[in-house]
């Protein structure tokens, strides 16, 4: 408390701080406490204030309908995503299956043209 006091009175933290051996951080903390809650901010021990806990507000109705707009926006954008997969996938299999019947009847599969490329 006299430490404080010394601030209070005009002294610099630095000074004081150096004097008691601590950090300015901390005489700034004792200060702080001080200011807040008087003597009793002293005393706190490290952790949690005491008393009842600030809970995080419920979600109101404009935050739970964007969340659901939101997930239906991303809902619809896998599903474009997941029909053009599809699509690649039944395109694959058809120029496969167009591979392989020619081989299959005994004619030689279609050679690759040569690359335009230099």
């Amino acid at each position: 408390m006299k430490a404080i006091k010394r601030v209070e009175r005009g002294e610099g933290v630095l000074p004081v701080a150096r004097e008691l051996g601590i950090s300015r951080k901390i005489l700034h903390d004792w200060i702080k406490a001080w200011n807040a809650d008087g003597p009793d901010g002293l005393n706190r021990k490290p952790g949690p204030k005491p008393g009842p806990r600030k809970l995080k507000p419920l979600a109101t109705y404009d935050d739970k309908r964007s969340a659901l707009t939101l997930a239906k926006a991303r809902i619809a954008e896998l599903e474009r995503l997941v029909g053009r997969q599809q699509m690649d996938l039944d395109f694959f299999r058809q120029a496969l299956r167009a591979l392989k019947r020619p081989a299959a009847q005994g004619k030689p599969a279609p050679a690759s043209s040569k690359s335009s490329k230099p």
